[in-house]
């Protein structure tokens, strides 16, 4: 996932000079379909975006999205389901310890390439939800967890529409489902932690604060696929640094609850296409209501 200020799309900045030419076309470091060399690319090919941001800021930005699909009668915790709160005051290690288990990698083969992106875990079975960015590209999909091990996986549902996506991983059990926390808990300037692989990087944490409410971006984007285009609203901004790899992965508040999934940054440019503090994440609400019409689906 990558953003420039020029159009926002899934992320936003301003600046309103026009976007560089499009950044060549990736070519898959050596070593064959199985090297998985950091960096890593994002699943489903070049994702670059074009984003639109809330509230008529002026210029744009190109947005890289980041890198989930499963069976039905899956439960989606919510925070009623109780998770140990933790409060302003106590050391944010206690939230990565309780939240980490829940988030895995989730790796895309090609004959040509391999990427990565995040997800979390909704069932103990291992049904993950990922964004469906992630594993759109097509390949064989596999989800590696924190504790390391690897397991095949099937993408079993898809929303496009809120860029979400279901993948079951096979051989599992006892896995720690992630509980959601609701939109009205979350408010401008609460302390917030990203999950996930950025650049390859699993098992990564960063912090911020969420730093607006309600953001809808544009993208139009360009990959292995095709080009495409599709709107995002409601959208969590964070200051929390999130890069590509981290589609998919959580944004939680201090009490360990799942408040956004991540899904895409603005950057500098497409040449400079780190975080910049400009980060976005579909809201809880949203990813709850998504799930439950995905596996309503494969229940029927």
């Amino acid at each position: 996932m990558t953003d420039l200020m020029y159009r926002p799309t899934h992320d936003q900045h301003d600046q309103v000079t026009p976007p560089p030419p499009p950044a060549p076309p990736f070519v898959p470091p050596p070593g064959g379909s199985g090297d998985r060399r950091w960096p890593r690319r994002v699943a489903g090919g070049a994702a670059v975006l074009a984003l639109i941001a809330a509230g008529g800021t002026a210029g744009g930005v190109v947005a890289e999205r980041y890198l989930i699909d499963h069976p039905a009668a899956a439960t989606v915790p919510t925070a009623a389901a109780a998770a140990a709160t933790v409060t302003e005051g106590d050391d944010l290690a206690a939230v990565v310890k309780q939240v980490q288990p829940s988030v895995v990698t989730v790796l895309v083969d090609t004959a040509r390439s391999s990427s990565l992106g995040s997800g979390v875990v909704l069932a103990a079975d291992g049904l993950i939800l990922t964004n469906n960015h992630v594993i759109e590209g097509g390949g064989t999909v596999s989800v590696r967890l924190s504790s390391g091990q690897t397991v095949p996986a099937r993408v079993v549902a898809t929303d496009t529409t809120h860029d979400l996506a279901l993948v079951q991983a096979t051989g599992l059990s006892g896995l720690t489902p992630v509980t959601f926390g609701t939109d009205d808990s979350v408010a401008v300037g609460d302390t917030v932690l990203a999950f996930g692989a950025p650049l390859g990087l699993e098992n990564t944490v960063t912090s911020g604060i969420v730093s607006a409410l309600d953001r809808s971006i544009d993208t139009a984007s360009e990959s292995a696929t095709g080009g495409g285009s599709e709107q995002l609203g409601g959208l969590l901004q964070t200051d929390a640094a999130i890069n590509q790899g981290n589609s998919g992965g959580a944004l939680v508040d201090l009490s360990g609850h799942v408040v956004g999934i991540n899904v895409a940054i603005a950057t500098a440019s497409q040449s400079d296409s780190g975080s910049i503090g400009v980060g976005f994440a579909i809201p809880a609400d949203t990813v709850v209501a998504a799930v439950k019409r995905m596996e309503s689906r494969l229940s029927s």
